[in-house]
């Protein structure tokens, strides 16, 4: 149980305190509600290069890392299709430099031409590293329009086009920044050894004269369900032919998540996962095969993702994966395969928030997914699942029609 208090600002911003004096720590999560969903068609990446842009320099603050260091602590952020995340940990007694550093890039970006210009090469230059030049580093941007016609989850992250950061301009990026990083846009969680009455005075003071901006409604086209299976082939110079299964799946708080999320964990988590033991171990057919889900708050993805032996064919083991997915859609998982991801799930949960910023996150993922409280109602969930919920969450996702499979193979051959 995360326990927590709540107060808005008059500009909007919501504030979510959760008190742990059992550390000396602090940890401050601003969590904006922007994501590459959000994104203009015509224009993506710019969620993700904003990312970057935050911590080149802000209205009064020139170097972002230098005072977060001089404090003992340490920042980073995130960017996911659905927002982007920024936190800092830090001493608690030093908690109001948090406080300051993140109130004046929310005030203003510098708008430095010279650091777009930086952050620009370093988004194209991640690209084409991340992208481009490894292994299967593509995938993702072949995937993704594959299994969404739609919805704008169909491009990555990092954008659909890195001529769209190419040819951003400054008007552009203001536009976005006066869009999107405004206080009534964004939740803060401050966890640690800090109280209540002093979260309120130094949000006050530090971000209560930032001004509002128009509300963001979100009108998302949304992805119809699929009707037939889809396919597709690429080759590239990787080292063994791979083949990729996703198949759509109910959003992170959607009623039917975690019975997706563990029916991915009786097919692929670990080396007694059915995927595993079938094609790997008995078969070998594959050199290394898994199952996990594409957390997402609109419709995900359930992805099944397998790097196979030479001399096996693409085609005989997407026939080999289809069986013994076609077994789970007609007989479901035992009841002892069932209890063993239950208790491995909620180890996780359980695990993960030991940290002080996993729980910080939790909270802001789920007030700003609509519900504070979701933070709270993940074990209890998982604990309430029987094997009748798995069966029939295979029986809707693993859907033949509801597939979309990539085969990646190797130059050649």
């Amino acid at each position: 149980m995360i326990r927590y208090k709540q107060f808005t600002l008059g500009n909007g911003l919501r504030v979510y305190v959760h008190e742990d004096f059992s550390t000396p720590m602090a940890a401050v999560n601003i969590l904006y509600n922007v994501g590459s969903r959000d994104e203009d068609e015509d224009r993506t990446g710019f969620a993700h290069l904003f990312e970057h842009l935050m911590f080149g320099g802000s209205k009064h603050i020139p170097s972002y890392d230098i005072p977060v260091q001089n404090v003992g602590g340490e920042n980073n952020a995130f960017t996911s299709p659905d927002i982007t995340n920024y936190y800092i940990t830090l001493p608690a007694d030093n908690v109001e430099t948090a406080f300051w550093l993140e109130s004046d890039r929310m005030l203003s970006l510098s708008f430095d031409p010279n650091v777009l210009e930086v952050q620009r090469k370093v988004v194209i230059e991640e690209f084409k590293q991340r992208y481009l030049n490894q292994p299967y580093g593509d995938m993702w941007l072949k995937l993704r329009p594959l299994a969404y016609k739609k919805h704008p989850y169909r491009w990555a992250t990092i954008g659909k086009d890195i001529g769209h950061i190419e040819r951003a301009t400054m008007d552009d990026v203001q536009d976005f920044f006066f869009r999107f990083y405004r206080p009534n846009n964004a939740v803060m969680v401050v966890a640690g050894a800090v109280t209540f009455e002093k979260v309120q005075e130094l949000a006050e003071k530090w971000f209560g004269n930032i001004p509002a901006g128009p509300a963001y409604v979100r009108n998302l086209p949304q992805e119809p369900v699929q009707t037939e299976a889809r396919h597709l082939e690429t080759s590239a110079s990787v080292p063994l032919n791979s083949l990729v299964k996703v198949f759509h799946m109910p959003g992170r708080y959607d009623e039917g998540f975690y019975a997706g999320d563990l029916l991915s964990d009786v097919l692929g988590r670990g080396k007694s996962s059915r995927l595993y033991q079938k094609l790997l171990k008995e078969r070998a057919m594959f050199n290394s095969i898994s199952a996990s889900i594409i957390s997402s708050l609109d419709p995900g993805l359930l992805m099944i993702k397998g790097n196979l032996n030479p001399g096996v064919s693409l085609e005989d083991a997407d026939e080999a994966v289809t069986e013994i997915l076609q077994e789970v859609i007609e007989n479901g998982a035992l009841e002892e395969e069932v209890t063993k991801v239950k208790n491995q799930s909620e180890a996780s949960l359980a695990f993960s928030e030991v940290e002080l910023l996993n729980r910080a996150m939790n909270l802001a993922f789920a007030a700003n997914a609509g519900n504070v409280e979701w933070a709270n109602a993940d074990a209890e969930i998982i604990r309430a699942l029987t094997p009748t919920d798995i069966h029939n969450a295979a029986k809707t996702i693993l859907r033949p029609e509801n597939t979309s499979t990539l085969y990646y193979r190797t130059e050649g051959k």
